[in-house]
């Protein structure tokens, strides 16, 4: 009789970041497209640890960027060491992208890396670098396709990590973005092919500050014309009752005339379900 075989155990953390430590440092050097998020922060964190001054950070900057976002990105390459180049981005310009077609992010990340790759090259860096993880491949990505088609490359899909690994590797380092909420830029506020205008977006991004100064962390203000449509974490959903009349006021002053609080709670990608329903 055949013994049955044991499942090989899974890489411990240890050994994904040991990994993750020889991938960057097989590039020689890089340039990281750095958001100030938490898959990003990691990353820079590690290729500044493994490449030193090989390695320089790139914020692009935009209307679709959330202004506390801009401040977040700046305070975090600084307290990792690593030199910070802010330039201004412009997808919202780009043909096609305001109309909010569901390949929007493909145009998003095109305009990224045809600014990052010519940056990368003036500075005589051989890679731009992402920070997608393993769970960013499973949901309706198409700015993976756009990075795919210009070189950029991934390194914690390389070594492996995926969100669950990137908080806890965060954590051990010490990094203060380790339980920082999910981000997505403000475009992802909007179902596909409603149209995407720089006024609407100063409307959601001030209305989500709004509520973040009310106590509420992990959220989306979901844009529906006159509606905001509000996804929190289920466990804020009593507390959001108790303050409804400050959400309400908030919302009015930023131009929603109705405030609707989701009940199915905060989803990342939510509004990738029209996609499936439309296939149907």
């Amino acid at each position: 009789m055949i013994a049955p075989q044991k499942q090989a155990a899974a890489p411990s953390l240890e050994a994904k970041t040991k990994r993750l430590r020889e991938v960057i440092g097989g590039y020689g050097s890089a340039l990281v497209c750095f958001s100030g998020g938490v898959d990003s922060t990691l990353l820079l964190r590690v290729a500044h640890d493994v490449l030193g001054e090989r390695c320089q950070a790139l914020t692009a900057v935009s209307i679709t960027m959330a202004a506390s976002e801009r401040r977040a990105a700046a305070e975090l390459a600084a307290l990792i060491g690593a030199p910070l180049e802010i330039v201004d981005s412009h997808e919202i310009e780009r043909p096609g992208f305001a109309q909010n077609p569901t390949d929007r992010c493909y145009h998003c990340k095109a305009e990224l890396l045809e600014i990052a790759r010519p940056r990368a090259d003036a500075l005589g860096l051989a890679e731009v670098l992402l920070g997608t993880n393993l769970d960013d491949l499973g949901d309706h990505r198409p700015g993976l396709r756009a990075a795919d088609e210009r070189g950029a490359r991934h390194p914690l899909v390389e070594a492996g990590f995926g969100k669950a690994e990137v908080r806890a590797l965060s954590r051990a380092l010490g990094l203060p973005t380790w339980d920082k909420p999910q981000l997505a830029c403000l475009s992802s506020r909007f179902p596909y092919g409603t149209e995407i205008t720089p006024e609407r977006l100063r409307r959601v991004d001030a209305f989500e500050d709004g509520l973040r100064a009310l106590g509420f962390r992990q959220l989306r203000v979901r844009y529906h014309g006159d509606v905001a449509r509000l996804e929190i974490d289920i466990a804020d959903m009593g507390r959001a009752l108790e303050v409804r009349e400050a959400i309400v006021k908030a919302g009015r002053a930023h131009g929603f005339t109705f405030v609707a609080l989701d009940l199915a709670g905060f989803a990342s990608g939510s509004l990738n379900q029209l996609i499936a329903l439309r296939r149907r």
